[in-house]
């Protein structure tokens, strides 16, 4: 059962049609309740197609025509990295709240930008890194903040997946691709948010990476070493050209370990496993999708303003510390986009 019963149904307006879509919010939005109002993709075909699959109530010709829309209240873009910012701003310019795909923005600048004016127009906005808001993370969060594992000393987030197929939009420099940006900025969010028990996000300490040879300028792997505060260490890799899937998270402390083999993927292994010595046990917090508790939060967020741990002043964070692994790797951020209009 939601947790939204007794509330107004959001209405969202989806802006592309992306294949993340069906699980990221067509799923999500029949679990919750929420009303899918219109839709418009770059093939307007695609769009009618991803409608009738996906029971979205119109297609609309255009982005700004969804943002428009009366009826819709808040926007879903589900549009290539690049296309995040501008859409972010076109939407609040109509006062619609906005739930992102990440990254939040091609770079801090355009993060920035993008926040100030959701602050002006007085609309929410939120990032989807779903994998926060599921039980797994927060329990992660819980052993790691309890002293059970003892005294934290590392914490090592590793995204890595098999490459996209060539032409994929993930790999275009001028969309804001790269493998920091796609998979890695889970590694980032995930540093970032265990980072508040250790007094502050990590700064970069190296890194060092490769770029796509068939395409300059955007990331296949990083690695990299960080410090918190408190003199705990980081690490993290991020990779779109591995042979295997390994989305894990591991927080390691001077009495055990916590570990979460699939920590942005609950529905698919929802365990946390915790290490103290000799001692281990497993627990399973449910495969209930991520996204499924992320939409719960942003319809809280617009219908109760209650805050959530990925809002506009994270993303910034977040975006900064992107910016600074690539600097770091010898490579340069994303470069923000005009508005690339349907």
């Amino acid at each position: 059962m939601s947790a939204l019963a007794g509330l107004e149904p959001l209405r969202i307006g989806v802006l592309g049609a992306a294949r993340i879509s069906a699980g990221a919010i067509v799923h999500p939005a029949r679990e919750t309740g929420t009303r899918l109002v219109a839709v418009a993709a770059r093939d307007r075909a695609r769009a009618e197609q991803f409608a009738a699959e996906s029971g979205v109530e119109r297609v609309l010709e255009g982005y700004q025509a969804v943002i428009d829309d009366p009826e819709v209240e808040a926007v879903d873009p589900t549009l290539p990295n690049g296309g995040h910012g501008p859409e972010h701003l076109a939407a609040r310019a109509t006062g619609k709240h906005v739930l992102t795909e990440k990254p939040f923005a091609s770079n801090a600048d355009e993060a920035m930008t993008v926040r100030f004016a959701a602050s002006a127009a007085g609309v929410h906005c939120m990032e989807a890194f779903h994998y926060r808001y599921h039980p797994v993370m927060r329990r992660m969060l819980e052993v790691a903040g309890s002293g059970e594992i003892g005294e934290i000393a590392l914490v090592e987030a590793r995204m890595l997946m098999p490459p996209p197929a060539a032409g994929d939009p993930r790999w275009d420099p001028v969309l804001a691709g790269g493998g920091l940006m796609d998979v890695g900025c889970y590694a980032v969010h995930a540093l970032r948010s265990i980072g508040e028990l250790l007094g502050g996000d990590p700064a970069v300490t190296s890194a060092h990476g490769r770029e796509l040879p068939s395409q300059p300028g955007v990331d296949a792997w990083i690695e990299a070493d960080l410090t918190f505060a408190s003199g705990a260490q980081g690490a993290l890799v991020s990779s779109m050209t591995h042979g295997v899937l390994d989305f894990s998270l591991r927080i390691v402390g001077t009495h055990g370990e916590a570990y979460a083999p699939a920590f942005v993927l609950p529905h698919v292994d929802d365990r946390v496993i915790v290490t103290v010595g000799t001692s281990q046990r497993t627990e399973e917090l449910g495969r209930r999708p991520s996204y499924v508790y992320q939409l719960e939060a942003f319809a809280r967020l617009v219908r109760l303003g209650e805050p959530v741990p990925t809002d506009a002043a994270d993303a910034v964070a977040t975006m900064r510390l992107i910016d600074a692994l690539y600097l770091a790797a010898g490579m340069s951020p994303r470069t923000a986009l005009e508005a690339d209009r349907a």
